[in-house]
């Protein structure tokens, strides 16, 4: 990974073969970052993406290996149990530019990505919401 901070915004880019996961946690760790906005585009290998199934309180994943255009990457960072926390959705276009997207799990860099982290002063938590079991905003 490359990466260069310019006041409260890290530019990062991911070497091919490595995953955005992995990438921004490590990046997290090292910086200290422990409450932000992810934003990014690029060009993977290999991802997978999950849909939330609220009657089964768990994320239905589904891999997609195959070369595509990440057309979109959103999300946040926030910390749980003292550790980072990532919250990213992503969009994922295939040659023949159908769109699949959802929770991303994994996102494997085929060819380049541009991702800005913006860190935002103070903290965020999380904890588990009863109803959904998901780790939500501690507001």
């Amino acid at each position: 990974m490359f990466y260069k901070k310019d006041g409260n915004i890290y530019a990062i880019m991911p070497e091919i073969g490595e995953d955005i996961i992995t990438v921004l946690t490590e990046l997290c760790e090292k910086e200290n970052i422990a409450y932000a906005h992810v934003s990014g585009i690029g060009a993977v290998s290999k991802a997978t993406v999950g849909f939330y199934s609220l009657s089964e309180h768990q994320y239905l994943s589904k891999t997609f290996d195959e070369p595509m255009e990440m057309v979109s990457l959103l999300g946040n960072i926030t910390c749980k149990d003292g550790k980072p926390y990532l919250h990213l959705h992503a969009s994922f276009s295939d040659r023949d530019c159908r769109v699949v997207g959802g929770h991303l799990n994994e996102a494997v860099i085929g060819v380049t990505a541009e991702i800005f982290v913006t860190v935002i002063d103070g903290e965020m938590g999380r904890k588990i919401n009863p109803v959904t079991g998901l780790n939500i905003f501690d507001i």
